[in-house]
């Protein structure tokens, strides 16, 4: 999807556990292992986005984890807190604030979106994550162990 926004977008990703593995995909354009995620559309909010892109890039219908408040009878929803928010820049003039979701998979049968392709999808194990030969950031490492620790 484009930006949105000239200056600052939103996103949102999800850390996907199924039991001692997280799952990441190899995004072409940044040469590195990211999680599921993508930009919060103008009719959404970050839970709707992390769930709607994990379904289109993996094909995985998940469970996000994480602390709501009660629901009352006004009409109102409470929207999942994630476990963190971060703001980086895509280049120059652009930034992303994303928020950062844990998620809980019962399968690991991963499926290929259709509109959102990565050459690899791969569950990581925690000794996977600080492997050299896969290059995954620091704070993408930092993010995934927590999911592991929090989840598996």
């Amino acid at each position: 999807m484009p930006h949105i926004h000239e200056k600052i977008d939103y996103a949102a990703d999800a850390y996907i556990v199924h039991g001692d593995a997280v799952l990441l995909r190899f995004h072409e354009k940044y040469h590195t292992w990211f999680p599921s995620g993508g930009h919060v559309e103008l009719d959404e909010d970050p839970e709707e986005a992390a769930l709607r892109e994990v379904k289109e890039e993996v094909g995985l219908s998940v469970t996000l984890v994480g602390e709501r408040a009660p629901t009352y009878d006004d009409g109102e929803k409470e929207v999942l807190v994630p476990r963190f928010i971060n703001r980086h820049a895509i280049n120059e003039v652009h930034e992303h604030i994303s928020f950062v979701y844990f998620a809980r998979s019962e399968s690991r049968d991963v499926v290929q979106g259709e509109t959102e392709v990565s050459s690899h999808i791969r569950w990581f194990t925690r000794e996977e994550l600080a492997d050299p030969e896969y290059r995954v950031l620091e704070r993408v490492q930092y993010y995934a162990r927590m999911a592991l620790d929090a989840l598996a």
